[in-house]
């Protein structure tokens, strides 16, 4: 059972801090917005989404592939967009309750996640939207586009792992904490590992691989 720490509930009431997620209904009318680049999406991606979804028991989760992450720009070069999202699209078939969307694709241009929870919550006003974020994009917040708004639009939801030092939402925001356990994996490390020869398995799903490969990313060799 994965312990969820409110640090409000949905409604604006206090929830005591011995009660768990699971004591409230069996599933809400919710959708978690998992945002990122996923180049290659991973075994630490997907245990996010599936942890988040169980806790909160959400409908489902998207992975919502970036078009352009500004924050990213000149860092270095992309693979590109519908490249990535075919990965991602491979890394969660069969997954229940997750989903990859083209969404910030389709829109094109930077990549702002204001933009996208809007054209979210302009679609299905009724949806509950839950945005899910690591402690160190939890941290960086203040320096996202528009972000005083982003909490008027969804809760955060901040995905702790073990030995994560606690991160405080910003002020004023709805937030709940989710533990996870610690997966030491980072696409950028798996980039280098493709790189020099080293196997990719098990920290990226096969599907992924052979998705890779089959696009020469990486310097994976196409088969």
């Amino acid at each position: 059972m994965t312990l969820v720490t409110a640090l409000r509930t949905l409604e604006g009431e206090p929830l005591a801090s011995d009660r768990t997620l699971f004591l409230m209904s069996s599933e809400r009318h919710g959708l978690g917005i998992f945002g990122g680049t996923f180049d290659p999406p991973h075994i630490g991606h997907l245990a996010a989404a599936v942890e988040v979804r169980s806790a909160l028991r959400l409908e489902r989760v998207e992975l919502m592939v970036a078009n352009q992450p500004w924050q990213k720009a000149g860092e270095r070069q992309l693979s590109s967009a519908f490249d990535r999202l075919a990965l991602t699209e491979a890394a969660v078939r069969g997954i229940e309750g997750l989903a990859a969307s083209d969404l910030e694709i389709q829109r094109g241009g930077p990549t702002y996640t204001f933009d996208t929870l809007c054209e979210l919550r302009g679609s299905d006003p009724a949806c509950q939207l839950f945005l899910i974020v690591g402690a160190d994009a939890a941290r960086g917040l203040p320096t996202w586009h528009r972000y005083e708004e982003l909490g008027e639009l969804a809760t955060l939801v901040i995905v702790d792992r073990e030995g994560d030092a606690h991160v405080e939402p910003p002020a004023g925001w709805a937030a709940l904490h989710v533990a996870m356990p610690r997966l030491d994996v980072s696409s950028s490390d798996l980039r280098h590992r493709a790189q020099i020869g080293l196997p990719l398995a098990p920290y990226v799903p096969a599907e992924v691989v052979a998705g890779a490969r089959a696009r020469g990313l990486y310097g994976l060799r196409k088969s």
